[in-house]
C-alpha cells in the first residue's frame, strides 16, 4: 500500500513538474520576442535527434518484450493442425515486423536526415510512377501469398475427415455446450428442430423421439388437446386478447404436428441406431491424444463460436446449419501441466462470440488422455448411450401406433 503511494505522488509531482517546465518555456520564448508559429533552428535540430532517440526505443523496447515473453505469447500448439497453423501465423508476425521496422526506420531517419535548415528551401516532389508501382505490387503479391496458403489451411481444417477420425458434435446454447459423441459406429445420429424436447434437448431424429414428440405436441400440458380444451369450455371465460392467443398459439402447434406426422411418414426406421448409439457429455469433452477428431457444430438460439485456443481452432456455431472443422491433440493433459509450468492447467473450450448476457461462462473443460485410460473411460460411457439414457431398454420399445387427428 506504501509503495503504490509514493508511486502515485512520484506521478503527481511528475506532472507537476512537467508542467512548470513547459510553462518556463513559454516564458523564455516571450522574453525572446519569438511567435509562436517561430521554432528555433536549435529545437528542430535537438527534435530531429529525439526522433532517432525515440526510434531506437520503440525498436529495443519491441525487441525486449519478444524475448521477455515470447516470439508471440501464444505458447506452444497443442495439436497437428496447430502447428500448421502457428507456422502460418508466424509467417504473417513476419511480413509485418519487416514492415514495420522498415516504415519506422524510413519514417524517424528521413524526419532526421531532411529537418528544415535556414535557408534551405524544400524540394517538391509530387509524384514518382516506379515508386507507385513498387508499393502497390509487392503488397499485392504478399497479401495474395498469404490468401492462398491461409484458403489452403482453411479448405484443409474443414474438409471431410477420413475413417480413422472419431465424430463429435458440440452443441452450442446460451451458455454452456453439450458434447454428442457417434458412438460405435461413428456415425452421428440425424437432427431436427422440431423434435426438440426435454427428454430430447439435442433433437435426435429416431422412430421413438418423432413419436415422443407428436404425443407431447397433442397430450402435453400445453399441447393441441390441452388448447382446443381450453377454447371449447363455455363455462370458461376468456377476454378477446387471450382468446386470439390461444388461437394462434394452436394453429402453429397444429402446423408443426402436420410436418411431425410428414417425418414419420418418410422416417427410415433403419437409421435409428445410428442415434441410439450416441453417447452425450456435459461440462467436460474428453478427447485422447493422437486420435484424430472431427467436430460439427450446431448452436439453439444465436450465434456462437467454439473456440479451442491451445489447439489453435475456432469455427462458429450458427443457428440453423452444421459448420465443421477437426484436429489432433499431440499432448495429455498431464503433459501439457509440464509444459507449462502450471499443475491446475486445463484445455477449455471457450465461446468467441458475445452471444449475451452471461457470455463470459461459457465454457467447457477438456481433458486429453491418453489411449488406455481413455479407453477406460469411453468403456464406462458406452452404457450411457442417448438410448440407454433417455430411452430405456430401446433395442426392446415397439414404438406405440400415433394416429393423426382426423382434421390433420
Amino acid at each position: 500500500m506504501e509503495s503504490k503511494l509514493i508511486i502515485l505522488i512520484a506521478v503527481i509531482l511528475g506532472t507537476v513538474a512537467l508542467a512548470q517546465l513547459v510553462r518556463v518555456y513559454e516564458l523564455s520564448a516571450k522574453l525572446r520576442k519569438n511567435a509562436e508559429h517561430e521554432v528555433p533552428n536549435r529545437d528542430n535540430v535537438m527534435n530531429a535527434r529525439f526522433m532517432l532517440v525515440f526510434m531506437l526505443f520503440q525498436f529495443f523496447g519491441l525487441i525486449y518484450l519478444m524475448l521477455k515473453y515470447g516470439w508471440t505469447g501464444r505458447g506452444e500448439a497443442a495439436s497437428i493442425e496447430g502447428v500448421e497453423t502457428d507456422w502460418l501465423l508466424n509467417l504473417n508476425f513476419v511480413i509485418i515486423l519487416i514492415g514495420f521496422f522498415l516504415t519506422n526506420f524510413l519514417l524517424f531517419y528521413f524526419s532526421f536526415k531532411y529537418v528544415r535548415k535556414p535557408g534551405v528551401k524544400a524540394y517538391y516532389y509530387p509524384h514518382n510512377n516506379k515508386l507507385e508501382m513498387i508499393w502497390t505490387i509487392i503488397p499485392a503479391i504478399v497479401l495474395a501469398a498469404i490468401i492462398i496458403l491461409g484458403l489452403k489451411s482453411w479448405n484443409k481444417l474443414t474438409a471431410i475427415s477420413g475413417d480413422d477420425a472419431v465424430r463429435i458434435e458440440l452443441f452450442a446454447k446460451q451458455y454452456d455446450w453439450t458434447a454428442r459423441y457417434a458412438g460405435a459406429d461413428n456415425v452421428l445420429g440425424r437432427h431436427d428442430y422440431k423434435l426438440t424436447a426435454d427428454n430430447n434437448e439435442l433433437a435426435l431424429v429416431t422412430s421413438n423421439t418423432i413419436d415422443s414428440s407428436i404425443r407431447i405436441m397433442l397430450e402435453g400440458t400445453s399441447g393441441i388437446e390441452a388448447i382446443q380444451r381450453v377454447l371449447n369450455n363455455r363455462d370458461t371465460v376468456l377476454n378477446d386478447s387471450t382468446m386470439n392467443v390461444l388461437r394462434v398459439e394452436l394453429s402453429r402447434k397444429e402446423r408443426l404436428l402436420r410436418l411431425l406426422f410428414q417425418m414419420k411418414g418418410n422416417h427410415a426406421k433403419g437409421l435409428d441406431n445410428s442415434a441410439w448409439d450416441d453417447i452425450i457429455q456435459k461440462d467436460t469433452l474428453y478427447l485422447c491424444v493422437n486420435q484424430p477428431y472431427e467436430f460439427n457444430f450446431r448452436a439453439k438460439d444465436v450465434l456462437h463460436s467454439a473456440y479451442f485456443p491451445h489447439f489453435r481452432a475456432q469455427m462458429n456455431a450458427v443457428p440453423g446449419m452444421t459448420t465443421r472443422t477437426k484436429f489432433k491433440p499431440i499432448f495429455t493433459t498431464q503433459e501439457m501441466r509440464k509444459k507449462m509450468n502450471d499443475p491446475k492447467f486445463n484445455f477449455v473450450l471457450l465461446c468467441n462470440k458475445i452471444c449475451g448476457g452471461a457470455h463470459y461462462k461459457m465454457k467447457m473443460i477438456i481433458v486429453v488422455k491418453d489411449k488406455k485410460s481413455f479407453d477406460v473411460w469411453m468403456k464406462q460411457k458406452s452404457k450411457e448411450t442417448f438410448g440407454a439414457k433417455y430411452f430405456p431398454a430401446v433395442e426392446a420399445i415397439k414404438a406405440p401406433v400415433v394416429v393423426a387427428p382426423a382434421n390433420m
